[in-house]
């Protein structure tokens, strides 16, 4: 019997079409993804799919076995979030064919990325493709889709000037220090989380001299053989470590403050920074 045509879809939600209280809601937590793989998976029609999952976008790439599952897998998405009724037509968006694949060229190259050239995204899909890999879930279109992406990124950053100033949130986050304070060496730097984004950051602030950087993470009460610890991170910069519990109530003695977590959960709400301004009224 003939193998029917694969059908290539995406279906997505990113910065562009959602604010971040609504990326809150659909973005996947950690101990979420294997479950939501297992259901993915078992989805009929579908042949390969692979789950990016960033704090700015949540996107389903997947190759449907002769007509496309994106429907069902709307449907899969919205039920096990929890999406009230429309959500999805609000905030999320749908591509076939050709479409998916200038879509992840655009992504793989910080094209699509709300800092336009940031460089972390590429990283973030590489690990995203190979978790689908180790899953087996990615065959041969989704192989072909994303090796192909890689290589589109790397010729877009070597013969184009997106990345021009090394762009990435921590080298963002420390030029904007700069600004308000002066000089960075003089900042007091709060890191939540130690991923990525959290040691790129950490290397941006260090580099310019920035002597006070603490980190935290739930890692310390939930995770003790993790190989990101918080306070491994720490040791690698020459920082500090600070216990997670009750973490809000020392806000006011740190100068820039970033949360860069796979919890899905705001870290931090506007009253808690509110309350930590009235503490240092002297400082920005």
């Amino acid at each position: 019997m003939p193998t029917e045509e694969p059908k290539l879809f995406l279906l997505g939600s990113s910065h562009k079409v959602a604010s971040l209280v609504e990326r809150e809601l659909i973005s996947l937590p950690a101990d979420k993804i294997d479950p939501f793989y297992e259901g993915l998976r078992s989805i009929p029609g579908m042949k390969e799919c692979l789950l990016l999952n960033t704090c700015n976008r949540t996107e389903i790439y997947g190759v449907g076995n002769g007509t496309s599952p994106i429907n069902e897998v709307r449907n899969y998405l919205r039920n096990f979030q929890k999406l009230e009724k429309g959500f999805m037509d609000r905030h999320f968006y749908q591509r076939e064919g050709e479409e998916v694949v200038r879509h992840l060229f655009e992504v793989t190259s910080g094209i699509d990325s709300q800092m336009v050239g940031e460089t972390e995204i590429l990283g973030q899909v590489k690990k995203a493709y190979e978790d689908a890999c180790n899953r087996k879930l990615s065959g041969k279109t989704l192989n072909r889709l994303f090796q192909k992406g890689f290589q589109t990124a790397k010729w877009t950053r070597t013969n184009t000037g997106i990345s021009r100033g090394q762009v990435n949130l921590g080298n963002v986050l420390s030029d904007l220090a700069r600004r308000i304070f002066g000089k960075v060496e003089r900042c007091r730097l709060l890191i939540v989380g130690a991923g990525d984004v959290a040691e790129s950051t950490m290397e941006s602030f260090q580099s310019r001299g920035c002597q006070e950087i603490t980190v935290t993470g739930r890692t310390f009460d939930w995770c003790p053989l993790s190989r990101r610890k918080p306070d491994e991170l720490a040791d690698k910069f020459g920082g500090f470590a600070m216990a997670y519990d009750g973490f809000q109530e020392s806000l006011h003695l740190f100068d820039v403050i970033l949360t860069s977590t796979s919890s899905g959960k705001r870290m931090i709400t506007a009253d808690q920074v509110k309350q930590s301004m009235k503490k240092r009224p002297a400082k920005p």
